[in-house]
């Protein structure tokens, strides 16, 4: 798993299930689907719709916090972060072969995932973004560098994706840092163009993950 993980995320302008709609038309394959203000069962209605669009664009789609959502939705799998339940829990939820990610803030997050089983990782925050409401310290590059060592000194090989407020301009220090991709959301939706700016976004990624 590497390139573009988009995250869901609603504007003045765009909702939720537009957000999808927009990433898909991008190009990107992989979309997390984050409702963190939402009741269950309006995730559970946009996760459906949502579904049907990643079907049809044979993309992935993966909930956060809810494995039980996502299996009952057809979902690719589950984004687990911080204060959900643990991804072993988890894994017993969701049907074979679901894909289950989650967040690290730190070396002992990535030690704690890698043991869980993990199939990647959302490390960050790179720096400081508004769609988190309670923020870890900000990692930035040097931070990125200092844990990818340690991670090859323990020979933990997950495929590790950048989030928190990356930027078309952060992503070849991110990819020559050690990640194997970004997660975005607001970058792709307050540009003037989103589908452009998310067909840009994927091709430096290609370009720079080859």
């Amino acid at each position: 798993m590497k390139g573009l993980l988009f995250i869901t995320h609603q504007t003045e302008h765009i909702t939720t299930l537009q957000s999808v709609a927009i990433a898909l038309a991008g190009g990107c394959r992989h979309i997390q689907l984050r409702m963190k203000e939402a009741t269950t069962d309006e995730v559970v209605q946009t996760a459906i719709r949502a579904q049907e669009l990643c079907t049809n664009a044979q993309a992935n789609l993966y909930i956060n916090d809810h494995p039980a959502i996502a299996a009952q939705v057809g979902a690719a799998g589950v984004h687990l972060g911080k204060s959900d339940m643990s991804p072993r829990e988890a894994r017993r939820i969701l049907p074979h072969g679901s894909i289950i990610g989650g967040t690290a803030n730190t070396f002992d997050d990535i030690l704690y995932l890698a043991a869980q089983g993990v199939d990647y990782i959302g490390l960050g925050p790179f720096r400081f973004t508004e769609t988190k409401s309670v923020l870890s310290p900000t990692l930035g590059i040097v931070g990125y560098h200092r844990l990818m060592c340690q991670c090859q000194e323990h020979h933990i090989h997950l495929p590790l994706f950048a989030i928190g407020s990356i930027t078309y301009e952060d992503i070849p220090a991110v990819i020559a840092a050690g990640m194997s991709g970004v997660a975005i959301s607001s970058a792709i939706l307050r540009a003037t163009d989103p589908i452009a700016e998310t067909k840009r976004i994927i091709h430096l990624l290609h370009t720079y993950t080859q």
